[in-house]
């Protein structure tokens, strides 16, 4: 059985066991249970603070993790890092108060600066030749200017509008996160197998929330320009309509591409067009 540690609260949690479900793989879930075991796949899955989990993955306590990017860099465990996962997209940004003058990062020259993630704050600071004071807090770091704790903060920003309820503003930005997924370094070969299913899954998963089904009606004369806009896995299906002349067209279209296809196939003569999201795609 693998043994998966994810937050036990707060949306990376909740994506975690979304992402967790979308793999077909059944567990019961409490805010009260602090583990709980898969019903229908050899996997238990720990619910733990996010910045313990690359230390529980690098001891072998757990043998899998998602956790974000920023801590896992944070805690000098980049080397465990599998797959990023795509979710819970964040960023590691400098503010200052609203009402500071800020031209350059070189005015946080001299500096207090509050921050839960020192060891990138430094790094960051020391590449473009900046020396500040880091204070190191574990939360509520947004309040530290206000309380003359700090002249400045570093911490993760999704909206920002946690920084604008505090009178402040984004300055600069230090590292860009997203949810990652850990794994130990030196697995068992039967664990190592468990994850290789549990990563096809995820691949399945993955690929389809980027991609969109379509299908389509066009007349004959229309199928090769049609077909050569729609390179789909390999090429689109083809198949003969009741009405002589036409044919249904079926292929699969990347999201990032989609609105752009869309509007070339039907100046080509497409009609009907449906789009219908996947829910796996396996290749």
């Amino acid at each position: 059985m693998l043994r998966l540690a994810i937050q036990k609260s707060g949306r990376l949690s909740e994506d975690s066991l979304e992402l967790i479900r979308e793999c077909g793989i059944s567990f019961i879930s409490s805010s009260l249970k602090l583990k709980t075991e898969s019903t229908n796949f050899p996997l238990e899955i720990l619910f733990l603070r996010d910045d313990d989990i690359p230390g529980y993955v690098a001891d072998g306590v757990a043998d899998i993790g998602i956790v974000g990017e920023n801590v896992l860099v944070e805690e000098g465990k980049a080397h465990l890092a599998v797959e990023k996962l795509g979710f819970s997209k964040c960023r590691l940004s400098l503010a200052v108060p609203k009402g500071v003058e800020y031209t350059s990062v070189q005015d946080l020259n001299g500096k207090n600066i509050a921050t839960s993630y020192p060891n990138l704050l430094q790094a960051y600071l020391q590449e473009r030749g900046v020396e500040a004071q880091i204070h190191t807090i574990s939360g509520s770091v947004e309040i530290a200017p206000s309380i003359g704790l700090a002249d400045a903060i570093c911490d993760i920003v999704s909206s920002g509008s946690t920084l604008i309820s505090n009178g402040l503003r984004e300055v600069e930005r230090v590292f860009k996160s997203e949810a990652v997924l850990i794994a130990h370094d030196r697995l068992s070969t039967e664990k190592q197998q468990i994850l290789e299913k549990l990563l096809f899954r995820i691949h399945a998963v993955q690929r389809a929330s980027k991609a969109k089904y379509i299908l389509l009606n066009a007349p004959n004369e229309s199928i090769a320009t049609i077909s050569a806009l729609l390179p789909g896995t390999k090429s689109p299906s083809i198949l003969p309509l009741a009405e002589e002349g036409w044919s249904s067209l079926h292929s699969v279209v990347n999201e990032d591409d989609f609105w752009e296809i869309i509007e070339k196939i039907k100046d080509a003569g497409a009609q009907g067009i449906l789009v219908v999201p996947i829910e796996k795609m396996i290749i």
